[in-house]
């Protein structure tokens, strides 16, 4: 299900690991595990398009935990995110993530924008723990207004 938001087209990556460059620039970890969902945001160019963003995921059960968005986007990056972050929600929900993980990557306003919360990183289920990153905020069906009791097992 290909989106397009200001001239920024955004669809499943059908390899993540057209998102390494990306993900390498920005210096942000990508996921330790399975690549449950990839997201890129691709802008067009005079030749065709390039991979200007994207937002990958690891899984465990029915949680997910995002890694990104990063973005190289030049005009408007943290829509750019949002669209991407939107995505992800989707394409998780989809899967049946009952709970959506991230690390902030400075991004508060797109986290707080889709109700992701900051949480305890206790909170975080065992595996998907020991990932790299500071802080960490956790999403569940778009409500911010939810119990940390049991989150861990997922």
């Amino acid at each position: 299900m290909p989106r397009v938001w200001q001239g920024i087209g955004y669809r499943p990556l059908p390899d993540a690991a057209a998102a390494h460059p990306l993900f390498d620039f920005a210096a942000v970890p990508r996921p330790g595990g399975r690549v449950h969902l990839a997201w890129g945001a691709y802008a067009a160019t005079g030749a065709g398009e390039r991979l200007v963003g994207a937002v990958l995921a690891e899984g465990a059960g029915t949680t997910i935990l995002l890694h990104g968005p990063v973005v190289a986007a030049e005009d408007d990056p943290l829509e750019v995110a949002a669209q991407l972050v939107a995505a992800a929600l989707d394409h998780a929900t989809a899967l049946g993530a009952e709970t959506v993980w991230s690390r902030p990557l400075g991004l508060d306003r797109v986290w707080v924008r889709f109700g992701f919360i900051p949480v305890p990183e206790g909170t975080l289920p065992a595996e998907l723990a020991g990932r790299v990153g500071v802080g960490l905020y956790a999403w569940r069906g778009g409500s911010a207004l939810w119990s940390l009791r049991g989150s861990a097992s997922g």
